[in-house]
């Protein structure tokens, strides 16, 4: 009835080229892949850029883009740029129109933006239209104007109104992964609960499958209300348990996904073999909601860093690493507080023992005895220029600070020369909250570019 190919999770993370031809061969509906997520952190939405490659995207594109062509049907993107700010969509499209100029195409584009204005969201936020999340961080109305962008999670409304725009290529800002997946399903007609639960096993190409490296998947809606999942990759399987377990991929509840405008239930869902590489599904329920929400995102800067790496050999400075980096701790502090005329709640240090507890810290299990130490001091503050001059103060220690008063001066390896290495601005995450809309499209700007 319908059928949606999935090159891979997010564009950037390669495909298989020979997977992608049989899924072109079988005539796909649409092509849909996924830009990015919030996964790395929030410093790429606070900056508004990608975390990948230039040219791994254009290359990755370009070759997406000549499969959509081969196929006649439309190729989008979700959540482009890796995080989705009206930046990142911008840069996006200046790819796409470089490929189509090299490939001597004149592709129909729709641009659907999703970045919001922290003012007007601020304000949203004061009438009572904002709702935090499960975990969501305390705002207030300066807090969400401090934020550099804000972005909106498209549903699969936006994404259908781009889609209706009869664009041969759509670039979407944020989206929920699996928005991308159930719009064309859900304009065809296909039951609701069918598109959201295959999007959402769908929503990382062929991490349902057996070899999840293999990227390329196929879903095939029937017009009993069920789907087929189908790994195009050689050696890839899927299986009822590698289907049905994707439901807990990065998804609280196993059974229950929430998303603009309702949510899924798959409860009832069943999962059947069709052999050794297909799977069918059926059973899941859509549940609309009486107000359609949208998550928000959002990022501030929250201080600039500058980082200093040392590295201990010396087995008795190994073995003591710990007492030796909090006693540094300690000095580089009260020196500070004596030298700088900064508030002692303007800037903090902290020394990170790698190869020891870097990672869990005081929640580390394991004991080992390393035959070598990194420290890697994080030194934050509110200016560039305040943590350049603490990461100053902080050098000599880590290069030379003994044990005790009474030793030789011991002297450390910096692997890099200088020692300090400026961060820059550091960014946080100001919103985990839904926000009320009037209308689908309320939050959301759409736009054709002929090319």
């Amino acid at each position: 009835m319908v059928k949606v190919l999935i090159p891979s999770g997010a564009l950037g993370l390669n495909y298989d080229a020979q997977a992608l031809q049989r899924g072109i061969d079988a005539r796909p509906d649409i092509i849909a892949i996924d830009g990015g997520s919030t996964d790395s952190g929030p410093s790429y939405l606070g900056r508004g850029v990608s975390k990948y490659a230039r040219a791994s995207i254009k290359l990755e594109w370009a070759g997406l883009m000549a499969a959509a062509a081969e196929a006649g049907c439309p190729l989008v993107i979700g959540t482009a740029g890796t995080c989705g700010a009206d930046s990142a969509v911008d840069w996006m499209l200046d790819i796409t129109r470089e490929i189509a100029a090299e490939q001597g195409t004149h592709p129909r584009i729709a641009v659907m933006r999703s970045g919001q204005d922290p003012a007007q969201i601020a304000q949203a936020w004061q009438e009572d239209r904002i709702t935090p999340l499960s975990g969501a961080p305390e705002i207030d109305a300066a807090g969400i104007r401090a934020c550099t962008n804000i972005v909106a999670l498209a549903g699969a409304e936006q994404v259908a109104a781009a889609l209706d725009t009869g664009a041969d290529i759509i670039l979407c800002g944020r989206t929920t992964d699996t928005a991308i997946i159930a719009a064309l399903p859900l304009q065809h007609g296909v039951d609701a609960g069918a598109a959201w639960h295959a999007a959402k096993i769908g929503e990382c190409g062929a991490l349902c499958a057996s070899n999840p490296q293999s990227g390329v998947l196929m879903v095939e809606f029937d017009e009993a209300g069920g789907f087929v999942i189908h790994p195009l990759a050689e050696g890839a399987h899927a299986t009822p348990h590698t289907v049905s377990a994707h439901m807990l991929y990065e998804n609280s509840d196993p059974f229950i996904l929430y998303e603009p405008g309702g949510h899924l239930d798959v409860t009832e869902a069943r999962y059947r073999a069709l052999d050794a590489t297909r799977v069918h599904v059926s059973g899941a329920r859509w549940v609309p909601s009486d107000r359609y929400t949208v998550k928000l995102e959002g990022a501030r800067v929250a201080g600039y860093q500058t980082v200093l790496m040392v590295l201990l050999r010396d087995a008795r400075y190994v073995a003591n690493a710990q007492a030796w980096a909090d006693d540094i701790t300690a000095k580089c502090l009260e020196k500070a507080g004596q030298r700088l005329d900064a508030p002692p709640d303007s800037y903090s240090i902290e020394l990170r023992l790698i190869g020891q507890n870097a990672s869990f810290g005081d929640l580390e299990a394991r004991e080992a005895a390393p035959v070598e130490v990194g420290v890697m001091a994080i030194v934050t503050a509110q200016t560039a220029a305040l943590a350049d001059e603490l990461g100053k103060m902080l050098n000599p220690y880590l290069l030379h600070h003994p044990l005790t008063r009474e030793e030789e001066q011991p002297t450390f390896a910096f692997p890099f020369s200088p020692a300090e290495m400026p961060r820059g601005a550091v960014y946080e995450f100001a919103l985990h909250h839904v926000m009320t809309l009037d209308d689908p499209m309320q939050a959301f700007a759409l736009e054709v570019v002929e090319t």
